[in-house]
């Protein structure tokens, strides 16, 4: 998918790798885009549709659909972090993370799945991470329903690939957004999240890989978790 001439609608755009998607995707020549948030009106990007969306709400993205019947480009990037653990973590909150990566993420698919295949196929873009293959303490919640939205990028790219759409996954680790506040490991460049994961878009890629850490992650996936350099420590302690 080449971007120039696209019209995307993009997920939390009002902060973080969000409104950084919007911005290189308008610097990349989308003819339009949908920048969506659950408070509308932090969206301050020129050039821009404004949409409000919650993706935990079926009738905001009912809504949010009938709005943008002609998106060519969806990226799921909206996303929350409760920082739960699964034994010990308000259930709530767990279930939250769940409702909002995985069935947010899975209700805006079906909605626009179809729209997508009206307009010529198109792609999708979901904002994974590198915790889709990783646990921490702390994160667990967040990991869980990560490697939940990964199982369905995989799922959805099989079923979507006979209406021409193309499905890609991107994992990052540590991104320097507002969700990271606090962090002190090395982080990379939202703005550079986006970049990447668009360049891999326009080259047909399933999966984005954004940094050596999701690289290193991944590779570890081969070998049991006692014996993965990524888990030692944890496991050891």
């Amino acid at each position: 998918m080449k971007l120039e001439g696209q019209t995307a609608l993009v997920t939390g755009s009002n902060r973080g790798i969000g409104r950084h998607f919007v911005e290189v995707l308008l610097e990349r020549g989308a003819a339009k885009v949908y920048a969506t948030a659950r408070r509308p009106e932090l969206v301050d990007l020129p050039g821009v549709s404004v949409l409000p969306l919650d993706i935990t709400d079926q009738a905001s993205i009912d809504a949010a659909a009938a709005a943008a019947q002609d998106v060519t480009l969806l990226i799921n990037n909206a996303g929350i972090a409760t920082g739960s653990d699964l034994l010990t973590g308000d259930l709530a909150a767990i279930k939250l993370e769940m409702d909002t990566h995985y069935f947010g993420t899975l209700s805006m698919v079906r909605a626009f799945a179809p729209i997508l295949e009206r307009n010529g196929g198109g792609a999708i873009l979901n904002v994974l991470s590198a915790l889709s293959w990783f646990s921490t303490p702390g994160a667990n919640a967040y990991s869980a329903a990560k490697a939940a939205e990964w199982s369905l990028t995989n799922g959805i790219r099989l079923e979507l690939a006979a209406r021409g759409t193309l499905v890609t996954g991107v994992h990052l680790g540590a991104a320097d957004t507002d969700i990271m506040a606090g962090y002190d490991g090395p982080m990379v460049d939202p703005r550079d999240v986006a970049g990447i994961a668009l360049d891999g878009l326009e080259n047909g890629l399933s999966e984005v890989l954004v940094d050596q850490w999701s690289t290193d992650v991944k590779a570890a996936l081969a070998v049991a978790p006692a014996d993965s350099p990524i888990y030692a420590g944890v496991l050891a302690g």
